[in-house]
Parts: structure tokens; sequence; C-alpha cells
């Protein structure tokens, strides 16, 4: 049967959680699939548009020199958390030309940009809009002492520049995975979750590199296994494919390195089910804790579509 690559695992990063949390010995080990909400500071910019005018058309905000991917946190003096201030900041402005205060790539900008009025009677400023980021994700672990847990295996990131987004505020909850879109040469794959926003385990409290953590209310359950130390070999995958149920799988760790002061690794799917169900490793496994030898190395990253 072919062995399909699945992409990078990152060692277990605890260093990454929350500072003041001290991990028990053993940890309460995921797999389940979770929705993650994630709201930014202010809203983000996710395309440029242009405003039909009696003029022509014109887009305010590309003319100002805004990007996708900057995050609108202030106009004028009104602070904006949702992209309704945004509108009704905008629509006070009555045309007039006003500071607009964004965060690009972890810095402050101010630019200057001049309302356009629409065919339709409305100001606009030519930009889409995004107020906040939810998906589909599987939970690495919980520290059964604190409540510490560790989910996702990598940043919720800006699509156009790769940047972990900043954090206003966050929370995971319950989901259920509803298909399994298959990876193939050249195609990720995918999983189709449905999450349960009446649900809510816990709020997420860092968005980093190594993922996200929070403090966890509700655990929807698992083993425990103490902190092991990764290393090449065989080992296991705890992931879901169906509904709510966790499985575990089979995989290789082919080899291990050190990239960004982080433990990393490669692997290759051996398990027949696994292969068949889903080709591989599929975006939505990332943050699916791997086992060697009972014991918790690590969290799967990212997806290959190598043979």
């Amino acid at each position: 049967m072919k062995k399909w690559i699945s992409g990078l695992l990152l060692a277990l990063a605890l260093t990454a959680a929350l500072p003041t949390a001290a991990f028990a010995q053993e940890l309460l080990v995921g797999g389940q699939a979770v929705g993650i909400r994630v709201e930014t500071p202010g809203v983000m910019v996710v395309g440029l548009a242009s405003v039909e005018t009696a003029e022509g058309s014109r887009s305010p905000a590309a003319d100002a020199g805004f990007q996708a991917g900057d995050i609108v946190i202030r106009i004028g003096e009104t602070e904006i958390g949702s992209a309704a201030d945004f509108l009704d900041a905008v629509a006070a402005l009555q045309g007039e030309a006003a500071e607009v205060t964004a965060l690009r790539g972890g810095d402050s900008i101010c630019l200057r940009v001049q309302p356009a009025l629409s065919s339709e009677e409305q100001w606009r400023l030519g930009m889409l809009l995004r107020d906040g980021v939810s998906g589909v994700g599987t939970l690495t672990f919980c520290d059964p002492e604190s409540g510490v847990y560790g989910a996702l295996g990598h940043a919720v990131s800006d699509e156009q520049t790769g940047a972990a987004l900043p954090l206003a505020c966050g929370s995971i909850s319950e989901a259920q995975i509803v298909d399994v879109i298959p990876g193939a040469q050249g195609s990720p794959g995918e999983l189709n979750g449905c999450a349960d926003a009446g649900r809510v385990l816990g709020s997420v409290e860092i968005n980093s590199e190594q993922g996200i953590y929070g403090q966890l209310e509700l655990h929807p359950g698992g083993h425990t296994a103490e902190i092991g130390q990764l290393m090449p070999g065989p080992a296991t995958i705890l992931c879901t494919l169906q509904g709510r149920e966790v499985g575990e799988y089979s995989v290789q760790i082919d080899r291990v390195y050190t990239e960004g002061g982080c433990r990393r690794a490669m692997l290759t799917v051996t398990d027949p089910a696994l292969c068949e169900r889903a080709g591989g490793i599929v975006q939505g496994m990332s943050g699916s804790p791997i086992l060697q030898d009972g014991k918790l190395v690590g969290a799967l990253t990212h997806v290959s579509v190598s043979t």
C-alpha cells in the first residue's frame, strides 16, 4: 500500500503555554476535534474593493495604501472592535477624511483615507472585512491539575502573510467531523467539521507558532500519558475522522531535526485504515497528539502532499 508522507511534527511545546502553569507529570491526551474561534483586536482587511460612485469607480482604501491582512483598530478617535463598529464610524465621517490606525505585521500604522459616496448613497472605504476567524482543529493535551490545554500545533494565521493573528479573545468548543475529503498527490485533503457554539470548552489566551493555549472549563475526555522525547521510529497519532470518536493510527517518525529552536520531525503514515479513509494526514488534523511507547511526544503541525 502506498505510504503518504504526512508532513511536519512538532515536539511537545509546553514552554509556549501559559507561563504561570506548573504542569503535572502526566497529561490528558487529546485527539478530539474542536471548534476554534479567535477574535482579533479590531477588524481584519481581507481584501480591497472598488466603490461605484457617480464619478466612476475608486478604492479609497487602496489609494490610502491599505493592504489585505491589515487590522483596523481605530478610525479617527473611535475604537473599532467589530465590523458593525467600523461601518458606524465610517458613516459618522460623512465624507470627511480621517486618520485610520491599523496593525500590520505587529506594527501600528496610521493612514489618511477619504471615504467615497457609493451609488447606494452610503459612505465606503472599499475594504472587505472580517472580525474573527473560526475553524476546526484538534486538541493536543490538557493538564488535569491546572486545566491548561494546547491545541492546533501551529498559530491561527493571516492567510496573506502567514503571521500569527493578534489575539483579543477566543474560545474552543465541541465539534464533530461530518466528512473527510481524502488527500492525494498535489492535494492535502481536509476534515469537514461542525462546531457546537453552545458547548464551549474553554478560552484561547495564547496564539503562538507552537499552537493555541488557554484554560479548559470542560474536557471532552481521554487518557493520561507521561511526556516523552521525540525520536525516530514507530509512533501513533490520535485524531477524529468521524463524529466525535477518537481513533489511534500508526505512523513512522522518519527524521528528527531542530529548526528555529524547536525540535521537529517528518513522519509517514503507515496505518492502512488511515490511508484508506483519508489518504494520510489532511487539513484539520493539526494538533493531533503523537505517542511513542505510550508517552506524549508531540503534535502534528502541517501537511505534505508528497509521496
